[in-house]
């Protein structure tokens, strides 16, 4: 789906020039696009990012670690056990245990990019606890600078490679197809709506554009994290999976800043506790494993903590004095906020943070299109179920992208190589234009579709949004528009409370809805009474 009447040449942009693509196109400059990439060995490849590489990726922000059953006593299969029993019934057990075998070759990937994890004396990982986990295997950088370490180690790693161009400070706005087969991808420079669209075309595309979690108000996403990837593969026709399922991660830095700032659980992993504004502990009879229960439950004690006066994380006995070196990450930002939690506890309130639904594919990150594939938080697996175990994410990431790398080697021969020009990266300021029409979105989303939802809720959320996408100008809002639309109608189809999902009125669990969901677009606006192919023809 393109609405480029004209396309043109890469080569045609000033004073960046590339040389054409036709083989790999890759859509998304996080953990997931680079790793596929570095992945594809030499074979030419063109990453479409709208932020120059690891900025503007919620990889680059993760504090916790990357979870992989390394550590003596531990396994794959108990790993696998935990992340099903985290995921409220709905995990898809082989896939849960195809990503926890492959996680130790993965880890093994990652420090042959230069990833710096953490070693003892011996030179073994150091391995914390989050919660869930049944034991240690949380691999971390620092204490709480996993994901910037990752990040920079894949980025120095794609810069070296002469098979990899980068086409920074481009926003993709939608695919290009032909019948049900994925050709490319259509952008537009950033700071430029009106200029006309590049079509970057490939043999494969792979959408690797991240989460959701800037369609809510309230959000520890950075901001590129808009639903572009998932509301354009839904344009083209793509099936979508387990939308519904938004996890908002309990213990964001609630100082009011957008995006709020993290305080990791790797917190809690040390002994951290949740407080409410009395001094009484928040999860006291709520859970047996307290403050290291699965994040859905302890982001609703939360929510109702913050609600009912205030609810705090209290690090004071457990972090201490250690918090500058132990947790760097988390200190400076209590600091700019004007807390030192070596003395007081943290304020914090649930916020937006990770999506368990998205483009469905199989198992080697294939979606319904022929052509495209999808990994990272734009696509859903089936790995996570309701709700995503800690750490989960990054594992995940790294590993269906090595599966759709070795996918396309296998499909796909490589195009020749072609002499290409590198640019510099382009400015980019690490925000996108918000509007009137955005901040109603965002607002909607976390009112009516945040942490505790019921069907009358639901219903308005589907009323304005839908308006909001018909009135719609512009690629990006109508992308986002459409993204969050179908959550709301994928949140409103499930009768039952599971995982990240809890509808007060429909408080339980229900057997018959103990299974994935799935969405089209077409389907969600014929349940609206409206024409299947409005959205795609606009």
């Amino acid at each position: 789906m393109t609405d480029s009447p004209d396309p043109i040449s890469l080569d045609d942009l000033a004073p960046q020039s590339w040389a054409g693509a036709d083989d790999v196109v890759i859509v998304g400059g996080g953990l997931a696009g680079l790793f596929c990439a570095l992945k594809l060995g030499e074979r030419p490849i063109t990453i479409v990012t709208a932020a120059p590489l690891g900025d503007g990726a919620s990889s680059a922000w993760a504090q916790g670690g990357i979870a992989a059953a390394v550590g003596l006593g531990d396994s794959a299969e108990a790993h696998a056990a935990d992340t099903v029993a985290a995921g409220a019934g709905i995990v898809d057990v082989e896939i849960a245990r195809l990503m926890t075998r492959e996680a130790s070759d993965r880890i093994a990937d990652l420090l042959a990019f230069g990833v710096p994890f953490d070693r003892d004396l011996e030179g073994k990982l150091l391995l914390s606890r989050e919660a869930a986990h049944s034991e240690r295997r949380i691999v971390r950088v620092n204490g709480d600078l996993a994901g910037r370490a990752i990040m920079g180690a894949l980025v120095a790693a794609v810069r070296r490679k002469a098979n990899i161009r980068v086409l920074e400070g481009f926003a993709a706005e939608s695919l290009v197809t032909r019948g049900r087969f994925v050709t490319g991808v259509s952008a537009r420079r950033i700071g430029d709506p009106s200029g006309r669209p590049v079509q970057v075309i490939g043999r494969a595309v792979v959408l690797a554009t991240g989460g959701i979690g800037h369609l809510y108000a309230v959000t520890t996403n950075p901001p590129e994290a808009r639903g572009a990837g998932l509301a354009m593969a839904a344009r083209a026709g793509a099936l979508l999976a387990d939308l519904e399922f938004v996890q908002f991660h309990p213990t964001a830095i609630a100082v009011g800043r957008d995006p709020a700032p993290l305080a990791t659980e790797a917190l809690r992993g040390e002994g951290s506790v949740l407080v409410d504004s009395a001094g009484r502990r928040i999860m006291e009879g709520v859970h047996p494993d307290l403050d290291l229960a699965p994040r859905d439950i302890v982001a609703r004690a939360v929510y109702q903590a913050a609600q009912a006066g205030g609810a705090f994380l209290d690090a004071r006995d457990a972090v201490g004095n250690r918090f500058p070196t132990r947790f760097p990450t988390v200190f400076a930002a209590c600091q700019t906020a004007g807390i030192d939690p070596t003395r007081e506890p943290i304020p914090v309130a649930p916020a937006a943070h990770y999506h368990m639904g998205g483009v469905l594919t199989d198992a080697n990150g294939r979606s319904s299109l022929d052509g495209l594939w999808a990994c990272g938080e734009t696509a859903s697996t089936g790995a996570h179920g309701a709700n995503r175990l800690a750490s989960n994410s990054l594992l995940e990431a790294v590993v269906f992208a090595a599966r759709i790398a070795e996918d396309i080697q296998g499909l796909t021969p490589a195009a020749p190589a072609t002499a290409r020009m590198r640019g510099e990266p382009a400015d980019h300021d690490g925000s996108l234009p918000d509007s009137a029409a955005t901040a109603t979105l965002r607002r909607t989303m976390t009112d009516l579709v945040g942490v505790l939802r019921d069907g009358p809720q639901l219903t308005r959320a589907i009323e304005t949004l839908d308006r909001l996408r018909r009135e719609a100008i512009g690629a990006d809002f109508a992308n986002m528009a459409t993204s969050a639309l179908l959550i709301a109608i994928s949140a409103e189809r499930r009768k039952e409370s599971r995982g990240a999902h809890m509808r007060s009125d429909f408080a339980a669990p229900r057997e018959e809805w103990e299974r994935r969901s799935t969405i089209s677009l077409k389907d969600a606006l014929d349940s609206l009474g409206q024409n299947a192919v409005e959205l795609a023809a606009s």
